[in-house]
């Protein structure tokens, strides 16, 4: 068989927000198959094999079948290349550990020419993968060569890069489990949970509740120590020293055997522990000398270390460290005998997806030197049987929650309220978790700023702690979802007006609102932007915003289905028509079916106690009811419209216009909404136009916002049409 032409990617599109695919972010692609448009994958001769050997796990893929198996049989019986690529994409996000499972692949008016979209928590790892998915399948159609293992390996390197921390991303998916939104404020770990005003901060295990003050009181060891010796918490004995000779000597006074560390470290870096001899104190010194500002010399604890996780004071989780030892066997080095032994555990790596590090004593002095304690270099080859101490902590990662002592949990709990900090590591050495400190001679050795949450999330034994959950519990009380209220608008005929008309309604209801409309962005009833590019970012502006306490969003077809929605989910939607434009072309929506895929995802994300608001005098928008969560009001100029009618008999509420009144008609009666014919008259006068159904919208939405009618009246009656200048 001759070799195929690539298949080539006419456009790269990243849906950050809701979209006609799906509810949550994904990359879309347009793809010609070229000349294989002509070729489907049981005319392409050995391509399923060699794909199949690639990635074995393709038997996993339901696809349409719904079954395990189903893609193969897909495969088998012949289907085209763009829905291939989908599925080696998705295969490949798999092998890299991100996850997904969505995809779908649609043909276009244009012979040859798919539209293809895969779920994407990131751009750039999305377009990583497309990149490597695309070389992959050539190379399986053509019968070339691949290197999968590079492949994963490049993926994942991408991930490293660019996606959040796994302390971070477990904070976000608690957060999502409660429905709460987020918003990623910058590339790396610094995320808004909540909208607007309701909305907290993280950034890793810190929350916008943790004091500055508190995180430079828990970096100097001494004033921590000062501070929980003074509320009755254990902590051993110690004094800060200015050189070698000193350490030696208040060592000494403290009695062997004792610790040295840095005033202001972290990590464990430059903590060496169990000195008895002087060489080793002043050796010490030196080290943790490099690391802090002061040196602290302390009388050793007996125990193994434990770090404790406290949040809103109480404690959360717990985890215990072991020493790390390797056995000579008269052959080996003692760094082969680390590769051989310790860095052979699967739990170990140089990420922080690994629970516990690889040991690489070339790179930590704490190792060298207590290789250097014991007469050893990294060269030297220990007699058989002899046992070598590698290091005696930073392998803390035996979850022990269950066994802690209350007496140490609230010991713990006070040294972080103490320090003042919302969430702690706390370290402490105690031989017996379960046992209360004090009777066993156990002590608090630091209080952490900003702790990490792996050890807890993925300990090497026992079981993982919800610590993520915690986190957002102790942010959020049970009730809170950190949503604002958000009003989107779809369409073309007067959204614009109805985003304005709505604002102004919210604001006298006493909301400080934000609003991104044709006409500008607004916070309050000041324009900060005649005009913007992207309906999505100014939307997100806002959503950003801290003193924003209500959003109306303007969203035409065109905003969707170039980056989708700013919002996960909103409290009202409102779609006013389906207008075909020449503009939509470009998006191969060329029928109103195709338009209705579109403004139906306004309707789609509202919420269970929202409403759509929907012009009931277009049968494919009164259509778009069913697909709505919540509650649906109609608006119609006709009040015998036969869809809003059959509507009002079913129990609904609609708004309808009567003598040049808006009427707001239940099942509980009818009351006068606005006077529409003299708000006209107004916009008239100012050179404008508003038409009646703009109008209607506007209500309907004030109403479902739970704005009480007279006040819609009176909010409309004093509403200027003309914009600041």
């Amino acid at each position: 068989m001759s070799k195929k032409n690539d298949i080539k990617l006419l456009r790269i599109n990243y849906l950050r927000g809701p979209n006609i695919w799906t509810y949550r972010s994904c990359l879309e692609t347009w793809l010609d198959l070229g000349e294989l448009e002509d070729f489907p994958s049981n005319q392409l001769p050995g391509m399923n094999e060699r794909l199949c050997a690639w990635l074995p796990a393709l038997v996993e893929h339901h696809c349409g079948v719904g079954e395990r198996g189903g893609f193969l049989q897909r495969l088998q019986e012949g289907t085209w290349c763009g829905h291939v690529l989908e599925h080696v994409v998705i295969e490949l996000l798999n092998l890299a550990g991100m996850p997904t499972g969505f995809g779908q692949t649609r043909s276009t008016s244009q012979r040859g020419v798919y539209r293809m979209v895969f779920r994407a928590r990131d751009e750039q790892v999305a377009r990583a993968a497309l990149k490597e998915g695309h070389a992959l399948l050539m190379a399986a159609i053509n019968d070339e060569a691949f290197d999968l293992p590079a492949a994963v390996a490049r993926l994942r390197d991408t991930i490293d890069d660019c996606y959040l921390g796994p302390s971070t991303a477990a904070i976000v998916a608690a957060a999502t489990d409660r429905r709460i939104p987020h918003i990623r404020l910058n590339d790396g770990n610094l995320v808004q949970l909540g909208h607007g005003a309701k909305q907290r901060r993280i950034w890793t295990a810190e929350t916008d509740r943790t004091s500055a003050i508190a995180e430079g009181i828990a970096r100097d060891k001494d004033l921590t120590k000062a501070l929980l010796k003074a509320v009755g918490v254990p902590v051993p004995e110690g004094v800060v020293v200015k050189s070698p000779e000193e350490a030696w000597e208040a060592a000494q006074d403290l009695g062997l055997p004792v610790v040295v560390k840095p005033s202001d470290g972290n990590h464990g870096r430059g903590v060496t522990l169990d000195l008895k001899e002087e060489a080793d104190v002043h050796a010490a010194f030196a080290l943790a000398d490099r690391e802090g500002s002061e040196v602290l010399v302390e009388r050793c604890i007996p125990g193994n270390e434990h770090r404790l996780l406290v949040v809103g004071g109480k404690l959360v989780a717990a985890a215990r460290g072991e020493s790390a030892w390797v056995v000579g066997d008269g052959k080996h080095s003692v760094k082969q005998l680390i590769d051989q032994q310790i860095n052979t555990d699967p739990r170990r790596g140089l990420t922080e997806d690994f629970p516990l590090n690889r040991v690489v004593p070339e790179e930590d002095p704490v190792v060298m030197l207590e290789l250097q304690r014991q007469n050893l270099r990294v060269e030297s080859v220990p007699a058989h049987g002899q046992r070598v101490l590698i290091q005696r902590n930073g392998n803390v990662a035996i979850d022990c929650t269950p066994e802690v002592h209350p007496e140490v949990a609230y010991a713990v709990g006070l040294a972080a309220r103490t320090v003042g900090l919302d969430i702690a590591g706390i370290d402490l050495v105690a031989e017996d978790i379960g046992r209360p400190l004090q009777e066993q001679g156990g002590a608090i050795v630091e209080v952490n700023a900003g702790p990490g949450l792996l050890m807890h999330l993925k300990p090497a034994e026992g079981l993982p702690q919800p610590v993520g959950q915690a986190i957002v519990d102790h942010l959020f009380a049970e009730d809170e979802t950190g949503r604002i209220p958000i009003v989107g608008v779809a369409g073309t005929q007067g959204t614009a007006t109805i985003g304005r008309l709505v604002a102004w309604l919210l604001h006298l209801h006493g909301k400080q609102v934000g609003l991104a409309c044709a006409d500008g962005l607004f916070l309050g009833a000041r324009q900060v932007e005649k005009r913007f590019k992207k309906p999505f970012d100014a939307a997100h502006r806002l959503l950003m915003n801290r003193r924003v306490d209500a959003v109306v969003a303007e969203n035409d077809a065109m905003a969707i289905l170039n980056d989708g929605l700013a919002y996960d989910r909103c409290l009202v939607g409102v779609v006013t028509d389906l207008t075909l434009t020449e503009a939509l072309h470009v998006h191969d929506v060329h029928e109103p079916a195709q338009l209705f895929k579109v403004l139906r995802t306004q309707v789609d994300v509202v919420l269970p106690d929202g409403a759509a608001v929907l012009n009931a005098e277009d049968p494919q928008v009164a259509a778009m009811a069913e697909l709505c969560d919540g509650e649906v009001i109609f608006y119609s100029r006709d009040e015998d419209n036969a869809a809003l009618q059959a509507h009002l008999h079913a129990g609904g509420r609609a708004v309808v216009l009567r003598a040049g009144q808006a009427v707001l008609l239940a099942p509980t009666g009818e009351v006068q909404g606005a006077h529409v014919a003299d708000l006209q008259a107004r916009f008239a006068t100012a050179g404008l136009q508003v038409d009646a159904p703009a109008v209607l919208a506007a209500v309907g939405a004030a109403w479902a916002l739970g704005i009480s009618p007279e006040l819609i009246i009176a909010g409309l009656d004093t509403f200027v049409p003309a914009l600041p200048q």
